[in-house]
């Protein structure tokens, strides 16, 4: 079965990013993909050292679970990274996670390559834009493929559940989970 893998940034377990993914999640199971959600959320996610040791064996020195998550990323066909943002930017941590996921993946087999997905945005009033253009030089970067949807993948709220009841980010990143798991179901 294929599977989505999507990575919850959030500090907040039940925060607005949180509960967006979920849907995400819930949308794309709809469609007939597995979905699987990790979130980060009472984890320490430490910056890429560079040390490139990853080129020899495929995984980070660094030993603080996200081997783990580059295990699940290997063996799916799409990853959607959902962040809240913090002064107009993703998470350091989110960044930290996607810089050395990228590095492992361009060093050793390329295993992002032409997987689908994208990133999702989640913030009380503003850096929406530009946390969605951070997030998404990730994607870029390492050859995967991003569908797109309505609207940009951006969603207001401040206060949790506030994000579900914003009408047209949820309307737009329900699409956009569509989107992945039709494009995920239509690759091979």
């Amino acid at each position: 079965m294929k599977k989505v893998l999507l990575l919850c940034g959030s500090p907040r377990p039940e925060g607005n990013t949180a509960q967006v993914i979920r849907e995400c999640a819930k949308v794309i199971a709809d469609h007939g993909v597995e979905a699987e959600t990790v979130s980060l959320a009472g984890t320490v996610i430490e910056s890429c050292i560079a040390c490139r040791t990853c080129a020899a064996n495929g995984m980070c020195i660094i030993e603080d679970g996200l081997n783990e998550i580059i295990e699940k990323l290997r063996e799916s066909d799409g990853f959607i990274v959902g962040s809240p943002v913090y002064f107009g930017t993703a998470r350091g941590d989110v960044m930290a996670a996607l810089q050395r996921i990228g590095m492992v993946s361009m060093a050793s087999d390329n295993f992002l390559s032409r997987k689908v997905g994208g990133p999702i945005a989640v913030a009380r009033r503003g850096g929406h834009t530009a946390t969605i253009q951070e997030m998404l030089m990730f994607f870029l970067i390492n050859d995967m493929i991003v569908p797109g949807s309505i609207y940009w993948n951006i969603v207001f709220g401040k206060e949790p559940g506030e994000a579900v009841r914003d009408e047209e980010g949820m309307r737009t990143v329900r699409r956009f989970a569509e989107n992945v798991a039709f494009l995920v179901k239509r690759l091979d």
